[in-house]
């Protein structure tokens, strides 16, 4: 039998502390429930396209347009993966060179508006993305940026109070999508929105664009100017950005990626999201990308029927944010237990949070990795049994342990690919 390990043989023999670090972590992600709505696992194909020989290749420039020399493989690879793109979302333009999300955000930026202009986007405390124009972030400073939230009461994006919003500031761009929002976007209302206000609309699909992909949830595609990304989250591809345009602001878009932003592409990513694409386009990928929902679901279920309070109630997409105050607990508290107990995830803010951020009152719970590796609803519900347990004996070490042997069992039933 091959070695799993084989393609790290010459880390092992240069440089072991390194190697011992990436095996142990290679063993925690085996042996942990990883519940981080932003990550995933992708398949040896993408790791190795990852750790490839194009990682020596500088290819500033476009396909037909580069700098330098020796680029008859490169602009293969990156057309290939263009095209495929354009497939996959239906998208008249793409662009596969931003470094990851948040540069591909700023892009969008440089090439709709100017600094100093007012933009519009949904704030960080309710599920939006600090390059959607919070203050701490270079979108709150470069640009006069305004935020619109959820409703109070539903926790729901609140369109009317958004057109309102919109009316008062006269946005020159509107973000929509988000970092920490269970339900579905009405994309096309955000169109309509735009446009009685004379806003460009960027549609940052991060987090769900894997699901965009496989149809179970709404495209922007069709009504957004520019549709922004990761690729390494629900698509499961490497780490690693895209934007997507209509071919009126093509140009404007690679102007702003290259030469305004950044310089030479990551070549080894771009082969490695060629590949994503390709995994992406076969029709199992639609099985998965239901299943993800379908986890939620049932551990959005499960959560409501043990008493804890979900915001929004429920979720309609991969995660689900879950108030755990009502329980004693706090989300630090949670998830640091939680932790412990082998269930890993991340403390969170829920809307209008009166709590500090570093301890905020919820924990955010994504369904990307597990169904990866082939878990389902049964599993789902014996994950929030544990889940419940840990945080009600986040102090009992003994109680953690224990729960953190079962979770390794079940692991071990279903292995990372």
């Amino acid at each position: 039998m091959t070695d799993p390990h084989h393609e790290l043989d010459a880390v092992a023999q240069t440089d072991q502390d390194v190697y011992d670090i990436i095996r142990a972590e290679e063993e925690r992600q085996a042996n942990t429930i990883r519940l981080i709505a932003s990550e995933n696992y992708t398949s040896r194909a993408v790791l190795q396209a990852t750790g490839s020989v194009l990682t020596n290749k500088y290819s500033e420039g476009y396909p037909g347009r580069r700098y330098y020399e020796g680029q008859d493989f490169t602009d293969a690879v990156e057309n290939l993966a263009r095209d495929r793109g354009k497939e996959l979302f239906g998208a008249e333009h793409v662009n596969v060179q931003p470094y990851s999300g948040s540069p591909a955000n700023l892009a969008a930026y440089y090439a709709l508006c100017d600094v100093g202009d007012s933009v519009l986007g949904m704030g960080l405390p309710f599920g939006g993305h600090l390059t959607h124009g919070w203050k701490v972030n270079f979108s709150g400073r470069f640009y006069d940026a305004h935020h619109y939230g959820v409703d109070k009461e539903t926790h729901l994006i609140d369109y009317d109070e958004v057109r309102r919003v919109a009316k008062e500031v006269k946005p020159k761009v509107i973000f929509c999508g988000a970092s920490a929002y269970p339900r579905t976007i009405d994309f096309e209302r955000f169109a309509e929105i735009a446009e009685e206000v004379g806003a460009k609309l960027v549609a940052d699909i991060a987090h769900i664009s894997g699901l965009v992909a496989a149809g179970v949830h709404p495209s922007p595609v069709p009504v957004a100017d520019v549709v922004s990304s990761t690729t390494h989250k629900t698509l499961r591809g490497p780490r690693g950005g895209l934007l997507m345009c209509k071919e009126e602001y093509a140009k404007d878009i690679d102007r702003a990626v290259f030469p305004a932003l950044q310089g030479g592409p990551h070549m080894h990513a771009i082969a490695a999201l060629a590949i994503a694409f390709k995994e992406a386009l076969q029709p199992d990928f639609k099985d998965y990308a239901a299943q993800i929902v379908s986890n939620a679901r049932a551990m959005a279920d499960a959560f409501n029927e043990r008493g804890f309070d979900l915001v929004s109630g429920g979720t309609d997409n991969h995660l689900l944010l879950v108030d755990v105050t009502g329980r004693g607990s706090t989300g630090k508290i949670a998830s640091t237990a939680m932790a412990k107990a082998g269930i890993v995830c991340n403390a969170n803010s829920i809307p209008f949070d009166e709590r500090s951020p570093f301890d905020p009152s919820g924990i955010r719970i994504g369904t990307p990795s597990v169904t990866t590796r082939g878990m389902k609803e049964d599993e789902m519900r014996q994950i929030v049994a544990w889940t419940d347990e840990a945080i009600a004996n986040a102090d009992d070490d003994a109680v953690l342990e224990r729960i953190r042997g079962e979770v390794e069992e079940l692991c071990g039933e279903f292995p990372v690919p």
